[in-house]
């Protein structure tokens, strides 16, 4: 097939047997039909994914290179921040988000083994893990519902002399009140880490312009696991404003090394051996000097080329998450009576990421959830709902160390409880829609 054809044109016969495969095979495989189970979440893609992922895994770059390189910068331009560092998944981009803030570069500012970081504990654990595993002490505050975000009424009660940082993630798509944080942590000298995993293309609106979640803060973070607003398979991004942040960001993901060349590159700061690091001999090489204690998180250029495709589809997938949420939310609108259903943040444009329910007294969750489940119907808890009723907090619960409770956390037990959320991604149809809300009437 490829005699006497120049390696582009066997690329571009490649590309289009794998795009012709896409329509014959995988095109409406997603198509929903009666009797079919309704996810919660899934991928949602088309044959530019596909063809980009074949095309780089013919360069046969396997760590992180050319579509890298554009991802990061569409990224940049999409949500109007200057820095991105693709990782290789959204838990990976919180534990860089956390741990460039312990750099030694930020002087005073630094959190240090004993600090304490305000957050929540009904949310998913990795916001919180790096948290606890470096030593820090997480110190959770109260949610509000419908809201399902941090209820800043009770920040100031929070906040002690060891307090350095907010680290909170947008619910279910659904902003917190960045204002009401960004004002708290001004006021406190605080850094704010925005975990934008499972709110991409939400916005916030302040001073009368709109602003896309997870800019706002001093380190965003996403996630593009398959269920999330779009994806590589895994995958995940680090973003910042601040070039300080960012030097740090990048030297903790790449080993923690001093050096800023790409894989592959060589000498781009024009010093390689001649420069004087800590201890080291004169000259020592720039490659292998090492400014701080860091991790390997790269991802590879196979699954930022699928990124590269699916950044393009962010605002028609951010649509169909609102249109799917209003459809949803009409349709249930009349069982008040029973359950409390989500209220999007004031001034808050959110991209959905799911449909939290909460059951009010006498509606049982467990016979919902139970009854969707057997009419193939998916649902989640609002993921740990207490993060410290958990077994990976037994011991420190034990030993009353590690964490700080302030106030009660009276709503996160209620949704430990009696909260679950089902889906609204851009896969759905409105058939899908109407039978959730079909079967969850059904059980009131």
């Amino acid at each position: 097939m490829f005699e006497s054809k120049s390696e582009q044109e066997a690329r571009k016969i490649l590309l289009g047997l794998v795009n012709e495969y896409y329509n014959t095979y995988q095109k409406g495989k997603d198509g929903y039909h009666k009797g079919d189970r309704i996810p919660y979440a899934g991928r949602v893609f088309d044959g530019e994914e596909m063809c980009n992922l074949v095309e780089s895994s013919l360069d046969f770059w396997l760590t992180s290179g050319k579509y890298t390189k554009e991802f990061e910068g569409t990224f940049c331009s999409t949500l109007g921040v200057k820095f991105c560092s693709l990782v290789n998944s959204g838990s990976s981009a919180n534990l860089l988000a956390f741990m460039a803030l312990t750099s030694p570069l930020l002087g005073d500012r630094a959190i240090q083994r004993g600090d304490e970081v305000i957050t929540v504990a009904a949310g998913f654990p990795t916001t919180v893990a790096p948290i606890v595993q470096y030593g820090a002490v997480p110190v959770f505050v109260d949610v509000a519902v419908p809201g399902y975000n941090i209820d800043v009424s009770k920040l100031e009660e929070a906040v002690s002399c060891h307090t350095k940082a907010v680290m909170l993630a947008h619910t279910l798509g659904n902003p917190f009140d960045i204002k009401a944080v960004k004002e708290f942590c001004d006021r406190h000298g605080l850094w704010l880490v925005e975990d934008n995993c499972d709110a991409l293309g939400s916005k916030y609106i302040m001073d009368g312009k709109k602003y896309f979640t997870g800019t706002l803060g001093d380190i965003g973070t996403s996630s593009f696991y398959p269920p999330h607003h779009i994806t590589m398979g895994e995958g995940g991004a680090v973003y910042t404003d601040n070039p300080i942040l960012h030097k740090i960001i990048r030297s903790m993901r790449d080993w923690g090394r001093e050096c800023s060349c790409s894989p592959g590159q060589d000498g781009m700061c024009g010093h390689r051996f001649d420069g004087q690091y800590g201890e080291l001999p004169p000259g020592y090489d720039h490659k292998y000097v090492y400014s701080h204690f860091g991790y390997n998180l790269k991802a590879t250029d196979m699954q930022a080329a699928i990124g590269c495709a699916q950044i393009k589809k962010l605002a028609g997938f951010t649509e169909k998450r609102r249109k799917n949420f209003d459809i949803l939310y009409n349709a249930l609108k009349d069982c008040g009576e029973y359950l409390v259903l989500p209220e999007a943040t004031e001034n808050s444009i959110p991209s959905w990421f799911g449909f939290a329910i909460t059951c009010k007294k006498g509606v049982e969750r467990s016979r919902i959830v139970s009854h969707l489940e057997k009419e193939g119907i998916q649902t989640r808890m609002l993921f740990a709902g207490n993060l410290v009723k958990h077994p990976c907090f037994d011991v420190m619960r034990e030993k009353g160390e590690g964490y700080r409770i302030s106030g009660s956390l009276e709503n996160t037990d209620r949704i430990m409880e009696d909260t679950f959320w089902t889906g609204v991604f851009p896969g759905m149809t409105e058939d899908m829609l109407m039978k959730m809300a079909s079967e969850i009437k059904a059980c009131l």
